[in-house]
């Protein structure tokens, strides 16, 4: 049977072309936001995370969210708070100067003479001198700089899709271990640490040890969309709740003649749907055998979805010629009606239509397992950036910078946040009669927000230039963060030998074939049995060792 659509349309409304407060992060790549992330960590050493040594989680709440977090969901805040929060009353800082590398994905902007650096190293009360890099060539340079060993500056960010080989080998001689300063209750020492969720620290484990501090992100990081404007033009106010009723209304959506297609590739939803485990994964089977996820019943009944879906005639011809980059603007011009993004696609979307059709109203379905039960979410990475302390026998320097850590930290509805996302009042922004940052000219030339890059406060949602966004947002993920589950390595920091590296490249074309109907089922078989005599039994043990030790 079928399920409601979600109700209550976006208002009409203009919209601000500025970074609005919880909108997202200047500069960072739409990866970590309108593109899928899958499950797990950064690929480093393997180990398990004793619990002691991670922090304590104390919460603190300067500003009561109007939609609280749910298992991890995202808060989300309907207005902006009248009055801003002071987390600090004086500097934390101890007055040293300390040197920072981390990427930016736009414009790299003089740090000299600018008073957006300027008026945020006065507050912390310690000077961080940025050596800031093009965050598309950002790997190669930090290879470079961790293999020189000797340039490696105080602070250092580490996005996680540019781990360096063998870092987990080079952590303990290159970074500080902050386990003595941090784990347990020693947190409590930096009230707006304690506030980050365990599973982002998790995340910074590395030999057992807690290294990193965190940038947090949603614990939810891809929906099924579908366009709740042009769906309530057709008279259609039910969303499927099965694989089949997916498929179903994507045929019927499907008039060619008016240039209408039910779906883009959907592989990603058939992944949800029939909780396939995330890329590189593995799970027990019922006998208590670790496999892997192109071995599981649930990949190859994605499979075979997929397979129908392409079938049908629904899927959009571009999605058919495998273009990618057509998804979204098909989506968003009405072309196709059913897509998968990332979370994070949402609100870009609203940021691009809304000015030219007020009326554009996209939505997440509710999420559903293939057969009509509860879904299973694996739980995404709640970390896709983290920032390391170059090692030192001086614990001052160590305590100085968690102490500026803890400034960093401060979450919305605090002044010091509203300083490091939008510089100084009067000088980069103006409030608008929402309370919502307007960005002046210098804004342009100054704001970096670099400081983001080596900590960061939980991600609430405060995109309040969109109207009925916040709450649709909030209410959505909080009802789908009931359903979260772990993955049986989830949190653990694992490189896989380097002779298993290209078991995998097969699949992605694999996929692609087979849902075209340019491969069959029978040819999974026969990666699937190349697979296992090319290393992929010698992998199993791998992680079978890893797990006997969890």
């Amino acid at each position: 049977m079928t399920a409601p659509l979600l109700t209550g349309r976006l208002d009409r409304r203009s919209f601000l072309g500025f970074l609005a407060v919880g909108a997202g992060v200047i500069g960072v790549p739409s990866l970590l936001t309108g593109c899928s992330t899958s499950g797990g960590g950064p690929a480093v050493e393997p180990g398990t995370v004793t619990a002691s040594n991670l922090p304590s989680y104390v919460p603190i709440e300067y500003v009561k969210p109007d939609f609280p977090s749910v298992n991890g969901s995202t808060a989300g805040y309907a207005s902006i708070p009248e009055e801003l929060v002071t987390a600090f009353e004086t500097p934390p800082g101890a007055g040293g100067a300390y040197t920072a590398m981390t990427p930016l994905w736009s414009t790299i902007p003089s740090t000299q003479g600018n008073e957006y650096f300027d008026a945020v190293n006065e507050a912390i009360g310690t000077t961080i001198e940025f050596q800031i890099s093009d965050g598309n060539t950002y790997g190669d340079k930090l290879a470079a700089v961790l293999a020189s060993a000797k340039d490696v500056p105080d602070w250092v960010s580490v996005p996680t899709w540019n781990i360096p080989p063998r870092f987990g080998q080079a952590v303990d001689a290159l970074f500080q271990d902050l386990t003595p300063f941090l784990a347990g209750d020693k947190v409590k020492k930096y009230k707006n640490l304690a506030n980050l969720p365990t599973d982002a620290w998790r995340f910074g484990v590395f030999n057992d040890k807690l290294y990193a501090l965190p940038f947090p992100g949603d614990v939810i990081n891809n929906a099924i969309f579908h366009r709740a404007d042009i769906f309530a033009e057709l008279g259609i106010d039910t969303a499927p709740t099965t694989a089949d009723e997916l498929l179903e209304l994507a045929k019927e959506v499907t008039d060619p003649g008016k240039k209408r297609w039910g779906a883009n590739d959907m592989w990603v939803a058939a992944n949800i749907m029939f909780a396939v485990p995330p890329s590189d994964r593995w799970k027990l089977d019922d006998a208590g055998k670790l496999i892997h996820r192109i071995e599981t019943e649930e990949y190859r009944a994605a499979l075979e979805w997929q397979i129908k879906l392409y079938e049908s005639g629904a899927v959009h011809p571009d999605a058919v010629a495998d273009r990618p980059e057509a998804a979204k603007p098909n989506f968003e011009s009405g072309a196709v009606l059913i897509t998968t993004d990332g979370v994070g696609g949402w609100h870009e979307a609203l940021g691009r239509m809304q000015a030219t059709n007020p009326d554009y109203d996209q939505r997440p379905f509710p999420f559903f397992a293939a057969d009509g039960g509860e879904p299973a979410l694996w739980k995404g990475s709640p970390v896709n950036i983290f920032s390391f302390l170059k090692k030192t026998d001086d614990t001052a320097r160590i305590e100085e910078l968690l102490a500026v850590a803890d400034f960093l930290a401060a979450p919305f509805g605090t002044e010091e946040f509203q300083l490091i996302n939008y510089g100084v009042e009067g000088t980069h922004y103006t409030l608008d009669e929402d309370g919502l940052p307007v960005p002046t000219d210098r804004a342009a030339t100054e704001v970096a927000q670099s400081y983001i890059f080596l900590v960061d406060p939980p991600v609430v949602n405060a995109k309040v230039q969109y109207p009925g966004f916040v709450e649709a947002f909030c209410t959505w993920q909080a009802e789908a963060a009931q359903y979260l589950v772990e993955d049986l390595f989830y949190g653990m920091q694992i490189t896989e030998p380097a002779q298993y590296a290209s078991l995998k490249t097969p699949f992605e074309d694999l996929e692609k074939d087979i849902a075209r109907g340019r491969k069959s089922m029978a040819d999974l078989d026969d990666a699937v049995a190349t697979w296992s005599s090319s290393g992929g039994e010698e992998l199993r043990a791998f992680y079978q060792e890893i797990l006997d030790k969890k």
